[in-house]
């Protein structure tokens, strides 16, 4: 193995550059540098991204195409053949979704005094959280404050973010730092034993805690156990499929179906919450993603059809540094803490083009424009278009063994492959990796559909059009636990609800079919499937439907028409 030789000779002028870097940096782009490149390269503002939405709430308002493949889709559930009289669970509080925010929100109801149901269609613990590597911000440091985490979120968000939600976001986000410490998570520590701070991209003070490399899995590990300590009631590989509403237009539960057994469930809650994560496997505009494999957007849909309004989908985040070559780490995140550490991105001919630590969207945009307008990028075997990250810069800075110290799951994968992060630049390039947008919620995590709460990646808002590294896992445990805490309360004062109703989704088709919207597809999707040839009368009836509506998903995001 080793790198190909035109690669080899890119990195000889990488490494000869790199003692003049050391004493150089690149500045900050002004305001009007980063939107001219946001405009002009960022994935989501280019020609043809967007389409109108037909039908629901948001109807004559423009998104990204993919979202919209997904919300004019008809149901996987036929109403007339769900039998509503005899819910086979009834319950307070049923949360959907077993990644960090529903684990939290499930913690929260119990500390209330309410126990919930957990429902997620994996494994508990099986999301994006897990997979998570750079960290958490919160104000904590004495020469920070949540006033100066609210300017940068809003500044990162492009001046889009919904204030009231970020108020929130920074005030309680050191609460949410303690709780988890309290719990067990073990953040980095400097030598006195306080939480280590670092830098992330679009930050003006260190504010970024975390647990190596691993931080989404630090933290949902205790997380789960806290759950199941608990005894908290959680049912795995069961997907939701359409929120329940009673007489009164109220969510009152949900569909469920249970993928081992192919058994659909019904559930009367007196509340319920969407703790479902965001949708990276629908690979906008055919980028790679670096979300787990159920990340399908299943929640927009359901709380869509309920009636609850989306907002900011008409843009999703690219993490600038994903793997780029060799093939099989294409797709992986390489995390933010490598630039944050003094690592560099420089290009073909070893030169730095943009400052380590722009937000996110600027970064990506400025890897774009390098490879495609200044032909200064590289381009691998498969065709991938990348710039290097100069990893061996970190520990030119910080010394010896510092790279291995911070970023021990990075070097090991490489390592595995036969290429040395500690002493060779990566090939890195754009991936999708966040929602942006979902959900519109209060302050309290509450939708537009009464009862019907949402928090993590699921909901929108917080961010704008942009959200910076870290502040995903603030958003899921400050708007996770307040979904918790908002959900348990309300099913307090809340009667078990009379009937039970599918109307809203005889209603979304009839809408459907008025305005000329395909019925042929079905969402929710539930899962991905990457392979053609299957034989359809070998899987049930449900699954075939989902693989054959998923496979015209990936017919149009490779450009067939509707």
């Amino acid at each position: 193995m080793g790198y190909p030789d035109y690669m080899a000779a890119s990195i000889a002028k990488v490494e000869a550059t790199r003692e003049r870097r050391l004493n150089e940096s690149v500045p900050l782009m002004s305001l009007a540098e980063r939107e001219d490149v946001l405009k002009r390269f960022y994935p989501a503002n280019q020609p043809g991204a967007l389409e109108q939405v037909r039908v629901g709430p948001n109807r004559g308002e423009e998104f990204l195409k993919e979202f919209v493949n997904i919300l004019e889709s008809r149901s996987p559930v036929d109403p007339s053949q769900i039998d509503l009289s005899k819910p086979d669970y009834d319950v307070d509080v049923l949360i959907v979704g077993g990644g960090a925010a529903g684990m939290s929100d499930a913690l929260m109801c119990y500390e209330e005094g309410v126990k919930p149901l957990l429902v997620t269609k994996l494994r508990l613990g099986d999301a994006n959280s897990m997979m998570s590597q750079g960290g958490i911000q919160a104000a904590i440091s004495p020469v920070d404050s949540p006033e100066t985490h609210f300017v940068d979120c809003v500044g990162g968000g492009q001046f889009a973010s919904h204030r009231e939600l970020v108020r929130v976001l920074v005030t309680e986000a050191p609460q949410a730092i303690a709780w988890l410490e309290n719990m067990g998570v073990m953040f980095d520590k400097d030598p006195d034993g306080k939480i280590k701070v670092k830098h992330g991209g679009g930050t003006s003070k260190k504010r970024l805690i975390s647990t190596r490399d691993i931080t989404g899995s630090g933290i949902t590990r205790v997380l789960r156990d806290e759950v199941w300590n608990r005894d908290i009631p959680v049912l795995e590989f069961t997907a939701a499929l359409e929120v329940l509403l009673d007489e009164e237009g109220k969510a009152a539960g949900a569909v469920l179906f249970n993928m081992e057994t192919e058994e659909y469930y019904v559930v009367r809650a007196k509340v319920v919450v969407l703790n479902t994560g965001g949708s990276g496997r629908l690979h906008f505009q055919g980028f790679p993603t670096t979300n787990h494999y159920g990340a399908t957007g299943d929640g927009l849909v359901m709380a869509y059809r309920a009636g609850a309004r989306l907002v900011f989908m008409d843009t999703v985040q690219y993490h600038p540094t994903g793997g780029a070559f060799p093939e099989q780490t294409v797709g992986l995140l390489v995390a933010e803490t490598a630039r944050a550490m003094a690592g560099q991105l420089v290009d073909s001919e070893g030169d730095q083009f943009v400052a380590n630590l722009e937000p996110r969207d600027v970064t990506s945009s400025a890897i774009i424009r390098h490879c495609q307008e200044r032909g200064r990028g590289i381009t691998t075997p498969s065709g991938i278009d990348g710039v290097w990250l100069d990893t061996p810069m970190v520990d030119a800075v910080h010394g010896p063994g510092t790279l291995f110290s911070v970023m021990p799951v990075q070097c090991k994968r490489y390592w595995r492959f036969g290429y040395d992060p500690t002493k060779e630049p990566i090939l890195i390039t754009p991936v999708h990796h966040y929602q942006n947008g979902g959900i519109r919620i209060s302050e309290n995590a509450e939708t537009d559909v009464p009862n019907l709460f949402a928090g993590g990646e699921v909901e929108g808002g917080v961010h704008g059009r942009n959200r910076l590294m870290g502040n995903s896992w603030a958003d899921i445990m400050v708007f996770g636990r307040r979904c918790g805490i908002s959900a348990a309360r309300r099913a307090k004062e809340t009667a078990t609800p009379k009937s039970l109703s599918l109307k809203h989704v005889d209603a979304y088709h009839n809408q459907m079919k008025e305005n000329g919207v395909s019925m042929s597809r079905i969402a929710p999707i539930l899962l991905p499937n990457y392979t053609r040839q299957v034989t359809m009368d070998r899987i049930p009836p449900l699954a075939a439907a989902l693989l054959e509506n998923y496979m015209s998903f990936e017919a149009d995001r490779q450009g067939v028409t509707r």
